[in-house]
């Protein structure tokens, strides 16, 4: 069988379009959490891998994706 090419694949979305869709990622992983998922879970998710790129390339600005999930279940109790 033939694979697909790599042209096939989405384009990584850009800093800029990360940026934009933090607040989306957020209430992703609050709504994870208000389901009962566990961290692990959370951890395999696009919204948490997209925040641990926010934060590995702007580390001032954002915050690591356990810290937010640290304080989003402080938050909900």
């Amino acid at each position: 069988m033939v694979q697909g090419s790599r042209a096939d694949l989405p384009a990584p979305p850009t800093i800029g379009e990360l940026e934009a869709k933090y607040s989306l990622y957020c209430k992703a992983m609050r709504l994870l959490l208000k389901e009962g998922r566990s961290a692990e879970e959370i951890q395999r998710t696009v919204a948490w891998s997209r925040l641990q790129q926010l934060h590995l390339c702007l580390p001032n600005r954002y915050k690591e994706p356990g810290y937010l999930l640290a304080v989003l279940r402080r938050d909900l109790s």
